[in-house]
């Protein structure tokens, strides 16, 4: 909260007083906690990590909601939460508006707090999730945490690799949006929302009012990079190249996303009457944006449906769900996912064939660990289950179907708009009743800790001795 005050200050700007109050109020209970934990030796049971990790995402946007309310007093505190969930799980979706005349220390604010958010994801990603065997993520167990004893120091040596890399990123990317004709301020706050997958923008248009196919393009790469295991990129600096391109989940993501982009280009194209430059640039940024979770527009793609006949909508809201990789800032199902689920229909099929034959399914040519096939079944089930439900409930709430069903889906695959006029890639979320924006700001809880790790804390037995 510190350096979006500083800015504030150096832009004479008197919000940064409210990040002051905000960062003292946060620091002092921060210190509360520390000292009241300081001389008991820690050890966390199962249990306690799937409770502390949920209460630990909850907590934060609390928080990190309050510098929203202070500066603006229009703001309430659950539009304030909502704006601060959606940073933290790096969804993107909003309930502010007027964002081009907003003052520079908010506008960094919220990248500040989807950079973070993005970051912790990936961490996550590798140490939590994999102990906890949520949805099959127990394949990507790191070796660094298997040793208990050695688990200190291993994790210090990758978090500072994950860090270090990060933050090259986010910078080279930040560079290259200077280089194309931003502001320094717009330049860092989409260096950091591009990397993380989140979506902020410093504009009510979002990249779409830069009107540049220099930053559209630049955009692309960072969000394909960053829903990429940055695991692999810790192995590329470390002295192996080949790992990225040997992992099958990057190539899977990379022909998705190469067939989806051609496929919305052509549509463009054929029907929509636009150029085949024009085309594949449109298609290329918006597709991406959404099965990455970004939630950045250059187009109202809503109204592609009205074009080309619902085609690309119907593409896009497939992606919403599919996501990047494990491992990396995006969101959704996750790829490797559809890899086990393919590798075992497949299995299934030759068993129709050859019903006394011994077939194994693989991933990335290894066996698949037993136990994680039906895992990764059962989080699809609820993946379904989850959106279903949250739909539900959002209708109940008043809303048309078309926004309770993407609000829905794009809550829990955090990816940012939706579809429709509401929550579109035009509109944004300030107008739904308070109570969807509660229900909007659990689904994107849910959706970023991978579903179980929030529901096993509803299972009664989980709270008996």
């Amino acid at each position: 909260m510190i350096i979006p005050a500083l800015v504030d200050y150096v832009y004479a700007n008197p919000d940064w007083l409210v990040f002051v109050i905000a960062a003292a109020l946060t620091l002092f209970i921060g210190v509360l906690l520390v000292l009241a934990n300081r001389s008991a030796q820690l050890k966390f049971s199962l249990r306690q990590a799937f409770l502390m990790t949920t209460l630990s995402w909850i907590i934060l946007p609390g928080f990190a909601a309050m510098p929203f309310m202070l500066a603006d007093p229009n703001i309430s505190y659950t539009d304030a939460y909502f704006e601060a969930m959606s940073g933290i799980t790096t969804t993107g979706s909003t309930v502010m508006s007027g964002l081009d005349l907003m003052p520079p220390g908010l506008l960094l604010w919220r990248g500040v707090l989807q950079w973070l958010g993005g970051l912790g994801i990936i961490i996550m990603a590798l140490t939590i999730l994999p102990m906890l065997r949520v949805g099959g993520m127990q394949m990507f167990k790191v070796e660094a945490f298997e040793t208990q004893e050695k688990v200190v120091p291993r994790a210090a040596s990758l978090a500072s690799w994950l860090v270090t890399i990060y933050v090259a990123l986010t910078l080279i990317c930040g560079l290259s949006l200077v280089w194309a004709g931003m502001s320094p301020l717009d330049a860092t706050v989409h260096a950091m929302t591009t990397i993380a997958t989140g979506g902020y923008s410093t504009k009510d248009a979002s990249v779409g009012f830069f009107r540049s196919a220099a930053v559209d393009w630049i955009i692309v790469v960072g969000m394909i990079v960053g829903a990429i295991p940055f695991l692999l990129f810790v192995q590329v600096v470390r002295g192996r190249p080949l790992a990225l391109f040997r992992d099958t989940q990057v190539h899977w993501f990379l022909g998705t996303v190469l067939f989806a982009v051609l496929v919305v280009a052509w549509w463009l194209w054929d029907e929509g009457g636009m150029s085949v430059l024009d085309a594949l640039r449109y298609a290329a940024f918006n597709t991406i944006s959404v099965m990455t979770g970004t939630g950045y527009a250059t187009a109202d793609y809503w109204q592609w449906g009205g074009v080309v006949g619902g085609a690309p909508v119907a593409v896009l809201f497939c992606l919403m769900f599919v996501g990047g990789c494990a491992g990396s800032t995006s969101c959704g199902i996750k790829v490797f996912r559809f890899q086990i689920l393919g590798a075992m229909a497949a299995i299934q099929l030759r068993r129709l064939l050859q019903p006394h034959g011994v077939f194994i399914p693989h991933y990335n040519k290894k066996p698949i660990q037993e136990g994680v096939a039906e895992a990764v079944m059962a989080f699809f089930f609820m993946y379904a289950l989850s959106v279903a439900f949250l739909a539900m409930l959002l209708g109940m709430t008043g809303l048309d179907h078309v926004t309770a069903i993407s609000g829905s889906a794009t809550a829990i695959s955090n990816v940012g708009p939706g579809l429709g006029d509401v929550i579109g890639p035009a509109g944004n979320f300030s107008t739904l009743p308070d109570t969807a924006k509660w229900l909007l700001s659990a689904g994107m809880l849910m959706g970023r800790l991978e579903l179980f790790t929030v529901l096993v804390l509803f299972v009664p037995r989980f709270w008996r001795d």
